[in-house]
């Protein structure tokens, strides 16, 4: 496990387990499930965790039930007040995609449109992030 390389989901840095400043310098360093990017020092789960133990029993994730392709519409298309969920990203771009993820704003999340202009605002769970109207046209959702 040590030589296997990691990548940051922020940052994109590729490191080894090793070159962490957690296992340097931490005593749980060892037993700690934690992982800290050297480069931008972003800490974060090593494996995600499962959703049930249902899930851990049977290794495997139930697929979402596909929606009507009318209900779908761009992010950057409701107005203010509207909640809705979070269906795909749209962005072949993966920096910015694990960015956006980063910050809670993946499939299946719940957001909520705050404003349309000048930028994008939506809240996703405590976070409200600002995005400009081209990323807002690729975030495809599903009003609720």
């Amino acid at each position: 496990m040590a030589d296997e390389l990691i990548t940051c989901p922020l940052c994109g840095y590729e490191f080894s387990r090793t070159d962490t400043l957690c296992h340097h310098g931490c005593p749980l360093g060892a037993v700690c499930r934690m992982v800290r990017c050297p480069s931008c020092a972003y800490e974060y789960p090593e494996h995600p965790p499962r959703v049930s133990w249902l899930d851990r029993l049977l290794g495997r994730r139930e697929a979402p039930a596909p929606c009507p392709p009318e209900t779908v519409r761009p992010a950057s298309e409701l107005a203010a007040g509207t909640r809705a969920s979070v269906l795909c990203g749209g962005s072949s771009n993966g920096s910015r995609q694990r960015a956006l993820t980063v910050f809670g704003l993946a499939p299946g999340a719940e957001i909520e449109v705050i404003q349309q202009s000048p930028a994008c605002v939506l809240r996703v769970g405590e976070t409200e992030l600002a995005l400009d109207p081209e990323i807002a046209r690729q975030i495809l959702v599903e009003p609720s």
